[in-house]
């Protein structure tokens, strides 16, 4: 899912043109191992929570929150890092393809950026 988040904040990037110069695309590359090993340790902290949390339950309890913590978790990191990085709010874009936000037209309108 890191994986998956940083692909995303590049492409909206390199589609609007905006903050994807050598600097900034430095960032990204820089981003990309920490993205990935927070996504890593946000799993396995969620999926810690939700066993220590399920101890004397049901078996469809026990199986179902675990793995409902993890989705939450990871959706909800990759989420933050593309609203935070990759559409880049004010930054001029030079492609002429997006809005003044950076929010590629692609993007749908129900998921807030």
């Amino acid at each position: 899912m890191g994986c998956v988040a940083w692909s995303l904040t590049v492409w909206a990037r390199a589609y609007c043109d905006a903050g994807y110069d050598a600097g900034e695309h430095f960032e990204l590359n820089f981003l990309l191992p920490l993205v990935v090993g927070g996504e890593a340790l946000a799993v396995l902290a969620a999926q810690a929570i939700g066993r220590r949390l399920v101890v004397r339950t049901p078996t469809a309890v026990r199986v179902s929150l675990p793995t409902l913590l993890v989705v939450v978790a990871t959706v909800s990191l990759a989420w933050w890092l593309f609203t935070t990085r990759g559409t880049l709010d004010g930054c001029p874009g030079d492609s002429g393809l997006c809005p003044v936000s950076n929010i590629p037209p692609q993007w749908p309108d129900w998921i807030p950026v």
